[in-house]
């Protein structure tokens, strides 16, 4: 379903009278009657539309009638421009917050919470049918994405010597995706730097279209998208210096697969944490880590959450991630630094 030009999840949560049984780190909590429904806005990210859906039809579940939750997907930096103009309560995000949305938040008067929920395995995947590739390195990545390569490597037989002449197709995050930024940044060596002659799309769901209807095509998303439609895809592992790496979900825990591992999150808008019904969805988000599971990603060690919960319940506003080199940290780690925003 469509509104007002975002996508809102289909099973719209209307939620919470009573008491929500909490796993993970042993929550539970109480939701306080409301005379009239309180709706909870979620726009951003479509890489972790799923995590956030998935919450919320459990939410939903276990609960009965005094809120809804919408959940868009106008991409990261969509999804920061509604949340700093303070017209959402929580900011699906595939990457960290910027400096310049900090600041744009900070001139609105949006303070915010942010709380890493999930890792992904950044993935790049070509058709089924493509015989030829079995793994690229980042140098060749690299090739086929800087800004050099528009107009100029059109053609597989430029990526490596060996591979056919065949035109070269690809499909990837539009420019207000977190996953376009972070895959520029860990590929490109430049956030937001890529050639623009690809079909793009903040919609997973529509690159993942695209490369399964054509045998030459190249693209990349969350790994939850490819996880979904394995029978349809081919993943290609990444070469960073080593040998080729898979994304999955071992080689994300164990960190070998590098640099497209990455942290996700979601940002909570302070005011809106006080109310009772969002504090409730944001503390059983927080406890059901087996959700990220169920929908494609890999979750966090579980100190992450719990110290994620701390923080949320103490109001940590800020960010510590942002400017910071998250591959190969620990979470847990940054998660107690002093957030600045």
């Amino acid at each position: 379903m469509v509104a007002n030009g975002v996508k809102v999840n289909r099973s719209t949560v209307i939620g919470a009278i009573g008491a929500v049984a909490a796993a993970a780190v042993g929550l539970s909590a109480t939701v306080v009657l409301s005379q009239s429904p309180r709706e909870i806005q979620i726009d951003g990210s479509s890489t972790v539309f799923p995590i956030t859906e998935a919450v919320a039809e459990e939410f939903q579940n276990q609960s009965g009638g005094a809120a809804r939750v919408t959940v868009g997907i106008s991409g990261t930096g969509g999804g920061f421009k509604r949340f700093c103009n303070n017209e959402t309560d929580i900011s699906n995000a595939s990457r960290p917050i910027k400096q310049e949305e900090i600041d744009a938040c900070r001139q609105a008067g949006v303070e915010f919470i942010e709380l890493p929920i999930a890792y992904d395995a950044l993935s790049v995947v070509v058709n089924p049918q493509n015989d030829w590739v079995d793994s690229l390195t980042v140098e060749e990545l690299k090739k086929i994405w800087e800004p050099d390569a528009q107009g100029r490597i059109t053609n597989w037989n430029q990526v490596r010597s060996g591979f056919p002449d065949a035109p070269l197709v690809l499909f990837g995050p539009g420019t207000d995706s977190g996953t376009f930024d972070y895959f520029t940044e860990a590929i490109v060596g430049d956030s937001g730097a890529s050639r623009a002659d690809y079909t793009a799309s903040e919609d997973d769901n529509v690159l993942v279209q695209g490369v399964t209807r054509d045998r030459n095509a190249l693209g990349y998303f969350g790994f939850a998208y490819y996880e979904q439609n394995r029978q349809r895809l081919k993943s290609v592992p990444i070469d960073n210096g080593d040998g080729p790496v898979p994304p999955t979900r071992e080689t994300v825990e164990n960190g070998t697969y590098q640099p497209l591992s990455r942290p996700l999150f979601i940002y909570v808008n302070a005011e809106s944490a006080q109310d009772p019904l969002v504090k409730q969805f944001v503390e059983f988000y927080l406890s059901r880590p087996d959700l990220v599971d169920e929908v494609g990603y890999v979750r966090l060690p579980q100190e992450a959450y719990e110290v994620a919960l701390q923080n949320f319940n103490n109001n940590k506003l800020g960010s510590v991630f942002a400017g910071r080199e998250t591959i190969g940290v620990r979470i847990p780690d940054l998660l107690r630094l002093e957030g600045v925003q």
